[in-house]
């Protein structure tokens, strides 16, 4: 056990998608919405009040929350549906529709970095609650689809090596570099991060000097 607080879960998210956004959010604590992830807090409205309800015959908790001592993980699940055998299955809200970057390499980043925060979720609900948790679900509001995700070995291995590289770096406080591509144009990070300019600053520090 370190002696920093629990990893947020949402810390990997943004860490996989961009360890720089991480870093900004979580060691800076910089933090600026825009029209994306304004409509992605009013979406979770609803998954963010504690509720439960028995549909169908199956439990649903919302906001339920999540430790692992573990993996000294925190946070907390949008819904938890608890199947007739007991099993859990995580349920995560997203505001945007399923491949919705028209990059390539983008929507593959999105759909992972989703697909890790789910799978740290059920490493949670197996710890809290000693049972396996062989899958769960990203729902993507703007669609109305929903997509069951696997917790595959390689899911499970590429979601802890995830786990030790935010630790990694809120231990040692250091912020990446820039790296100015696909991932930027959507960022509501973009103007503290300023990715086209201090990717300059980078490549070559005295660029902008002669310029001005």
């Amino acid at each position: 056990m370190s002696d920093l607080e629990p990893i947020a879960l949402s810390a990997l998210s943004q860490f996989a998608y961009c360890p720089r956004r991480c870093a900004l959010i979580h060691i800076e604590s910089i933090w600026e919405d825009n029209e994306f992830t304004a409509k992605g807090t009013r979406s979770h409205e609803r998954a963010d009040e504690a509720t439960t309800d028995l549909l169908e015959g199956v439990r649903v908790e919302r906001a339920l929350p999540l430790f692992s001592d573990a993996l000294e993980l925190t946070g907390r699940a949008d819904i938890v549906e608890f199947l007739a055998d007991g099993t859990p299955f995580p349920v995560e809200y997203k505001s945007g529709k399923r491949k919705r970057s028209p990059d390539p390499q983008t929507a593959l980043l999105e759909k992972l970095c989703d697909d890790v925060q789910l799978c740290a979720q059920g490493l949670c609900l197996e710890e809290m609650f000693n049972a396996r948790v062989p899958k769960g679900a990203i729902f993507h509001i703007a669609s109305k689809r929903r997509r069951d995700v696997e917790f595959t070995p390689s899911l499970r291995e590429r979601t802890l090596e995830v786990i030790q590289a935010v630790r990694q770096q809120l231990e040692t406080g250091v912020t990446p570099a820039p790296v100015n591509d696909a991932r930027c144009t959507h960022c509501s990070l973009n103007s503290a991060c300023m990715p086209s300019v201090r990717a300059l600053e980078v490549s070559d520090p005295f660029r902008l000097e002669g310029t001005l």
